[in-house]
């Protein structure tokens, strides 16, 4: 077993991995506590899993942790608090985009990285964009209304 350095939410975190394949959604939930990442599939299909890295919306269940050594890693986690929410937050909470919350993680992550990359996307930009995230609730309707209301400031 060996111990590698992972840069998460702003912060080094010391991981033990004892399989170089180990998923990174692996060490975020079991050695670093942290449950916004869902695992959904496991096979990179559905979104649940869903972090960025270095600004891009990464599956983080087929995603080797030991390859994340250089890389930044945003959770869920670290984009807001409860007292202070991220823009993308604060829009699904304004939204009420969410029914079960099971691929909420996934969606917050896809649009925040999507809206790091085009700060104003049109609508079928936006749809085009969660094409890989699943929702078994069909709360898509208002996850699009809250990337355009995020994508607007408020």
């Amino acid at each position: 077993m060996r111990t590698i350095t992972l840069k998460v939410n702003g912060h080094d975190q010391a991981v033990p991995i004892d399989d170089e394949a180990m998923p990174l959604l692996y060490a975020l939930r079991d050695d670093l506590g942290l449950h916004g990442p869902k695992f959904g599939c496991g096979l990179g299909q559905c979104g649940a899993c869903t972090v960025i890295v270095d600004g891009a919306a990464v599956r983080s269940c087929v995603t080797p942790a030991a390859t994340m050594t250089e890389k930044q890693i945003t959770t869920l986690e670290g984009l807001g608090s409860p007292e202070h929410p991220h823009r993308v937050q604060a829009a699904f909470i304004a939204e009420q985009a969410a029914q079960c919350g099971y691929c909420t993680n996934g969606m917050i992550m896809t649009a925040t990285a999507l809206l790091g990359r085009n700060p104003k996307p049109s609508e079928q930009q936006v749809r085009e964009g969660f094409a890989g995230n699943l929702c078994r609730c069909g709360s898509h309707v208002r996850v699009i209304a809250a990337v355009l209301r995020a994508a607007e400031g408020g």
